[in-house]
């Protein structure tokens, strides 16, 4: 393997950045505000918005083959599951992850040993942290352990987009793929559907600093991607031009060679969507259809 196509955190594990960032990224289990809630909460002893304890919450693990192409190749992208999230998505297929916190309380040790089988046993292609955020001290100790041990896989952060500034500099040259959500451009559709007042700002200035940090997505010569950023947006029932802000912006503010999953039948109205009329049917074949042809209208790379 080249050497750029190598995990940035093996450079950081050599010269003790790595370290470095673990104890950073531990000082928020005594005050935590590792996303924009900012609860400010001792997770020894409380509960902040998230829910989530001093521990990883691991409801599953394995090589998943339903995300996108250059992520799960031929074996598969090694996906773990965390507990909890930072957001309260009243159409949430997870609900019982995200809101209940379904899932076994493991040690950063026995997550660094499950990293570590998603690569010797598994022989997956990268490891898919889905809904990491809460969790980041823990993920940075367990890939610290890991890393010593052998791991030389992708890191990529699967996340809701609701992401701090300041936890991202910390994951800096950690993350190799960066695919958040870009839920909403719309304030309101934020604070109505997943519990957010700000979504639309700080997911911007988030995407822009994953961009910053690892630029469009690259692929070898297998075409599995190694690094850069991938973004996914969900097309829901009655908010197209929401989503057409959403396109603009990855456009205008974005790498060109960013990769875009513009999603449809993946939206259902699961958990509370029933309770809201725009939104408890499925998207319509006529609705996708002009939000995807306004993403080619763009010129964006679409997964």
């Amino acid at each position: 393997m080249a050497k750029n196509m190598l995990p940035g955190y093996l450079s950081l594990l050599g010269n003790g950045q790595l370290l470095e960032k673990v104890r950073q990224a531990k000082q928020h289990l005594s005050k935590c505000n590792l996303c924009p809630h900012e609860c400010n909460v001792n997770r020894k002893e409380n509960l902040g918005v998230c829910r989530a304890g001093e521990m990883a919450i691991v409801a599953s693990y394995g090589p998943h083959f339903g995300e996108e192409r250059p992520l799960v190749g031929r074996n598969g992208s090694g996906t773990i599951f965390f507990g909890y999230c930072n957001m309260r998505c009243v159409f949430c297929q997870n609900y019982e992850l995200s809101f209940g916190g379904y899932g076994t309380a493991v040690s950063n040790e026995d997550l660094a040993e499950i990293m570590l089988l998603l690569q010797n046993h598994y022989k997956c292609h990268n490891i898919n942290l889905v809904t990491p955020t809460h969790f980041v001290p823990n993920i940075l100790e367990a890939l610290y352990i890991a890393a010593q041990k052998g791991l030389k896989l992708p890191l990529i952060y699967n996340c809701g987009g609701y992401e701090k500034i300041e936890t991202l500099k910390i994951l800096e040259g950690v993350i190799d793929i960066y695919m958040p959500d870009f839920k909403y451009a719309f304030s309101e559709r934020g604070r109505k559907y997943s519990g957010v007042k700000d979504y639309p700002q700080k997911a911007k200035l988030a995407l822009k600093e994953m961009d910053r940090q690892v630029r469009g997505l690259k692929t070898d010569e297998r075409g599995i991607a190694y690094k850069g950023l991938l973004i996914r947006h969900l097309v829901m029932p009655g908010g197209l031009e929401d989503t057409k802000d959403v396109l603009k912006f990855i456009k205008e503010e974005l790498s060109a060679d960013c990769l875009v999953n513009l999603m449809d039948d993946q939206y259902y109205p699961a958990n509370k969507a029933h309770q809201y009329e725009e939104i408890s049917r499925r998207l319509s074949n006529r609705e996708y259809m002009e939000a995807l042809y306004y993403a080619k209208s763009l010129g964006l790379r679409l997964a």
